[in-house]
């Protein structure tokens, strides 16, 4: 009595994903999706699921997260992340970081060992010093693609919106066997963006919200949009009007086209478990876990479904 079915969702960014990446970006959900239901299915927290899946996608070169972000103007990476419970809203995130691998730990840290919400830039590298996290080296963080889109984008001719499009934000909502929820989001940002940029990640209610009463959602797409609406509140906000994830989805991501012409993608779960994985760009890499069920796919009603057990043999030989 009173345990939950837990369920995991993630998302690896909406946008275009390139052909070649497909393979990639398929694998690289479905594997967050299992470590994170690995920990749930064992009777962890959430908050411990969606940090280890957001993690794994930091740590896969396939998402613009982490390793693999997007480089700003000046040829860095900066990144952002947020992490947030649902059971008291607490809530920890970073901005502007530079040279961590993982900017969704720092989040996590942010929001257990402080006072504060949001650390950014210089101060966030001193608190991650302070927390022992090791510093690596920025190059560490920067791909061969990364590179050559950044001096692609420094082309007088070129159109960094073109590129926007392939944007791979990465993010996982859960809610555990207690039935508290979670979010976690963690990006790269825009490439080329100016130096000291930060969107909609890192603000809570636009990147992501958490909340016991409603439910978890985490968001990708065109951060500024995100923002003007307040998307992951937004979608909440529905739900809390008597709309299921799907539908307060759908309404939210519809009313961000019309209003701003901005397109995105979300996750959503509920508390009692009901999920649902929406955008409204081309594409979108997501994965859910529910009941021993893996669910996955990219292209709208793409839907693959596989036992959590066949899953995870195919992952140990290699997808």
């Amino acid at each position: 009595f009173g345990r939950m079915k837990p369920v995991i969702v993630v998302h690896g960014g909406a946008g275009r994903i390139f052909k070649e990446r497909e393979e990639g970006s398929r694998a690289g959900v479905v594997r967050a999706a299992l470590r994170g239901y690995g920990i749930l299915k064992q009777g962890g927290s959430a908050l411990d699921a969606v940090e280890e899946a957001v993690r794994s996608m930091e740590d896969d070169p396939h998402f613009n997260a982490g390793c693999g972000s997007v480089l700003n103007e000046k040829g860095e990476v900066e990144m952002d992340a947020i992490i947030m419970d649902g059971k008291n809203l607490d809530s920890g995130a970073v901005s502007a970081v530079k040279c961590i691998a993982n900017p969704i730990k720092l989040a996590r840290l942010v929001m257990e060992k402080t006072k504060h919400m949001l650390l950014t830039d210089h101060g966030a590298h001193l608190f991650a010093q302070a927390m022992g996290i090791p510093e690596t080296p920025g190059e560490k963080l920067i791909t061969e693609r990364s590179r050559e889109r950044w001096k692609k984008n420094l082309e007088p001719d070129s159109n960094p919106e073109e590129f926007q499009k392939d944007l791979g934000t990465v993010g996982a909502v859960a809610v555990d066997s207690e039935g508290n929820v979670a979010c976690a989001t963690s990006t790269g940002g825009l490439s080329n963006k100016l130096i000291g940029r930060v969107g909609d990640t890192a603000c809570i209610g636009s990147g992501g919200y958490a909340d016991n009463r409603s439910g978890a959602t985490s968001t990708t797409g065109h951060g500024e949009s995100i923002m003007k609406v307040v998307l992951a509140r937004l979608i909440l906000y529905h739900m809390e009007q008597g709309m299921s994830p799907e539908v307060a989805a759908d309404t939210a991501l519809d009313y961000m086209k019309t209003r701003v012409g901005g397109l995105g993608g979300v996750i959503v779960v509920n508390t009692s478990g009901e999920w649902a994985a929406r955008f409204s760009t081309k594409q979108m890499s997501w994965a859910t876990v529910k009941g021993d069920q893996l669910c996955y796919g990219i292209y709208a009603g793409e839907r693959h479904t596989k036992s959590v057990d066949e899953a995870l043999r195919s992952e140990s030989e290699g997808f």
